[in-house]
This record gives C-alpha cells, structure tokens and sequence, in this order.
C-alpha cells in the first residue's frame, strides 16, 4: 500500500534525517515525510503500528499500550507507548512518537524514554520501513554492524 507521502514517488518518500534536541542522536530521530498532513502520516503509521506491534494473536509489544493524542486541527499527534498496568491502564510512558506540520512537510519525531535499546531500534526500524511504503509486519529485526574483531596485545 503506498499512500501520499509514504511512497508515492521516489522524490515524496525520501525522508531526511537529522539528529535533534539534546537527546543523543541513538535515541531521537528527525525525517520530513512530503505532500502528507500530520493527522494523515498518523493514520497510516498508527495504522501498522496498531496491527503489527498491538495484534491480539502475537504482538510485538504485549506489556505496553498505545495512547494518541490529536490536536483539534490535526496539525500535531502524538503516540505514546506506555508499560501496561493492571486493567491495561497505561503506567510509565516508554516510547513516542511525534507528527508535526513543518512547512509543507510533516516531521516524524521519534524519542526512545524507557524502551530496551534492541526493542527501540526494532521500532524505529519498522517506522522506517512502513515510512518507505513497506506494510508488512515483520518481525525481523533491524541488520546491524557486524562487530570488529578483537584484538589483543601480547
């Protein structure tokens, strides 16, 4: 499925990625999606985020739940995941993920605050990937670096 900015053209769906705030660039993460609103982006990604991370039959995330918030105008949304408390309330937010109007462009902002490093690289590789059109929900996990070897004095 490619919709809008997620897809649609080679020159729509190339995001740019830039490290922001005071947050460490491993835990936060800038892109510009063109030609889609921020309410738009939102319901295409909340959309994967909801099937493939928070599925009845086997989630990603079974501990967590997903909260949204969407201004009046929808020119701003936040996801946040939050660690599941009894009754499934929400407890200590662990991850968000903010949409925002910035000039024609929505920015994607996503901040890592209390997810496993492995987890959070694993959700941020979905995004990405859902970002460039894919839509399947793969549990494979993001290709890292293969370390170098080591080596020691003697």
């Amino acid at each position: 499925m490619r919709v809008g900015g997620f897809g649609a053209s080679r020159a729509t769906s190339e995001a740019s990625y830039e490290s922001t705030s005071a947050i460490p660039a491993a835990n936060r993460t800038r892109m510009s999606i063109a030609a889609s609103k921020p309410v738009d982006a939102y319901v295409l990604l909340g959309g994967r985020i909801k099937s493939c991370w928070f599925n009845a039959t086997d989630p990603l995330l079974p501990d967590h739940v997903y909260r949204a918030n969407v201004s009046p105008d929808g020119s701003k949304v936040q996801i946040t995941i939050h660690q599941k408390l009894a009754l499934g309330r929400p407890g200590l937010s662990t991850y968000a993920i903010d949409f925002r109007q910035e000039g024609p462009s929505t920015l994607v902002s996503t901040q890592n605050r209390k997810m496993p490093p492995e987890l959070a690289a694993k959700l941020q590789y979905d995004i990405d990937r859902w970002k460039r059109g894919d839509t399947d929900c793969s549990k494979a996990m993001p290709p890292v670096a293969a370390a170098a070897p080591r080596t020691t004095a003697q």
